[in-house]
Order: C-alpha cells, then sequence, then structure tokens
C-alpha cells in the first residue's frame, strides 16, 4: 500500500471531528498556497466562499452561508477553532451520532451566519457597513454550548482545578457580549462575536429541546440524507431473469451456503479489523492488516 492509500484509509476510518479538523486544515493552506502561487492574497480566492452582510451580495452567493465556516484568518484563528472544535466534540461523538454531531455543526453555523446578516441590516450602529464573515467559530460554539448544556455537570480538568461545562459555557458568551460590547462598528470584530452568539443559541435550544424529547434537527438531518443520496450512484436492481428455470430446492440451499462461506470470512475479518481500531487506533494496525482493508474498502 502506497503512502497516500495509508493516508486516505486513515481519513476514511477517522471519526467526524478528526475529518472536519483535516478539512479545514486542507482549505486553510490551499488558500494560501493558491494565492502565493498566483502572487494575490488569500482574500482574493475566498471572496465568493466568504458571508457578506449586505443582502443583495448575499442573494448572488447564498452559499456563503454555509462555506464561510471553513475558511479563516491566519494559523491562530484556525488552530484555536480546530483545539476547542476537537476537545468537545468528543464529549458529544461519546454520547450521539456522527450524524446529530454534523447537525449541530453545521446549523451552528448557519445559525450564526444568518444573526450577522439579520444584526447587519437591523441594528442602527452596524446598517450600511461593509462587513464579511468567515471561521468556524458560530459551528464550535454550537458544539461547546450544546454539550454543555446537555450535560452541564459533568467536570473536566481545567489547568489545576476542575469545573463544570455549564461554567466553561456561561463563561465563553459572557466574554463574548463584554468583548461585543466593545467593539469599533468599522474596526471591530463585531459581526464575527454576534455569529458565535448565533451558534450558541441554537447549540442551547437543541440540547434543552433534546433533553426534552423534541429532535429541532431532525428536519436537517432528513435533508442532508436526500442530498447524500442524490448523489450516490443506483444499485442495479437483479434481474429475475436469472432464476428463470426452477432448480431443485436442495441445489438453491447449497448455492445461498456456499455463497455466504465466501462472504462471512471476509465480512468478519473486517468486523475485526474496524473493533481493533476503535480499541487501539489505526496505527496499532499491522501492514497486511492496512493492506486488506484497503482491497476490501474498493471492492
Amino acid at each position: 500500500m502506497s503512502q497516500i492509500d495509508d493516508l486516505k484509509l486513515k481519513f476514511r476510518t477517522a471519526n467526524i471531528v478528526v475529518k472536519l479538523i483535516v478539512i479545514n486544515a486542507i482549505l486553510f493552506l490551499f488558500a494560501r498556497l493558491g494565492a502565493w502561487v498566483i502572487g494575490t492574497q488569500p482574500s482574493a480566492l475566498m471572496e465568493w466562499f466568504v458571508l457578506p452582510a449586505k443582502l443583495e451580495s448575499l442573494i448572488l452567493q447564498v452559499w456563503g452561508l454555509l462555506t464561510y465556516s471553513f475558511l479563516h484568518f491566519d494559523f491562530m484563528h484556525i488552530f484555536w477553532n480546530m483545539f476547542v472544535l476537537y476537545l468537545f466534540g468528543q464529549f458529544v461523538l461519546n454520547l450521539f451520532t456522527e450524524k446529530r454531531f454534523l447537525t449541530i455543526y453545521l446549523v451552528g453555523a448557519i445559525s450564526g451566519g444568518l444573526l450577522f446578516v439579520l444584526a447587519y441590516n437591523v441594528i442602527p450602529v452596524l446598517q450600511g457597513q461593509l462587513a464579511y464573515l468567515i471561521g468556524a467559530s458560530a459551528a464550535v460554539r454550537a458544539i461547546m454550548i450544546f454539550i454543555a448544556a446537555y450535560i452541564p455537570n459533568t467536570e473536566v480538568r481545567l489547568i489545576f482545578v476542575n469545573v463544570k461545562l455549564w461554567h466553561i459555557g456561561v463563561f465563553v458568551v459572557l466574554m463574548d457580549l463584554i468583548q461585543l460590547s466593545g467593539q469599533s462598528p468599522e474596526t471591530g470584530n463585531a459581526g464575527g462575536l454576534i455569529a458565535h452568539l448565533g451558534g450558541a443559541l441554537y447549540g442551547y435550544l437543541y440540547a434543552v429541546q433534546l433533553k426534552k424529547g423534541n429532535d429541532i434537527g431532525s428536519g436537517f438531518e432528513k435533508f442532508m440524507d436526500a442530498v447524500v443520496s442524490m448523489f450516490k450512484p443506483k444499485k442495479k436492481s437483479p434481474l429475475k431473469t436469472v432464476h428463470k428455470a426452477k432448480k431443485p430446492k436442495n441445489t438453491k440451499t447449497k448455492g445461498t451456503n456456499s455463497s455466504s462461506k465466501v462472504k462471512n470470512p471476509n465480512q468478519a475479518e473486517i468486523d475485526a479489523i474496524l473493533d481493533k481500531i476503535s480499541k487501539s487506533g489505526y496505527d496499532s494496525l499491522t501492514k497486511q492488516e492496512k493492506d486488506f482493508l484497503f482491497k476490501a474498502g474498493k471492492d
């Protein structure tokens, strides 16, 4: 197996948090290296994927409501977002499926973007300002506040003391509000802080409603399933005319048994390898196991 194939397999077997971090990192590097190659600024490559505050501009690039959350200003911007995402994402994945995690993350980003646009078109001090939004902060805030509201009394070690998750949630929201009150509309980061609050609000509402038995993200999950199914290749239905001729029952049974004997050992080995990955990590696999899993994925 080549190094590239090995990396592909690692990515495929990684959880959704790691995949999101890798995607964000690749896009961050692509924007900067691409800009360097063609001799321009990274902002020139990202301008069609940011979220503009003006409604007339948003209509022309409505996809910016989501794509903005995969772009970042500089290294520290992406580093802290991905660091916090990794820490709090593990809490969510320990309790919920990757699909629910992705729902919180993506809808949190959209919620932050919508509040950003609303604020710049409603709040007098912000109206008329030329502003755009980039960064995964709103999506990360949604994950952080969701888990802080869902299991608020869970304790984590923070430097030398233990703190509860709800303490962290309240602290970051208060810090956003305090910073927002001191921002200059022209030169500050008011838009980014407003987006933080939009993501946090969605994460909180999702957790509160979920504890009451109401899944407010189910509609988005169905939408995601519909979109994914559009890009999946349609499987050819088996031809019924293949077994047109009648065969003895014992022959059919033998055929079924022999087929299962061929398939079951491979599936059992795949399951054993995946179980080993979940317990000890991908790097614990031998070269033979990596090759086998890679070939099985191509079948």
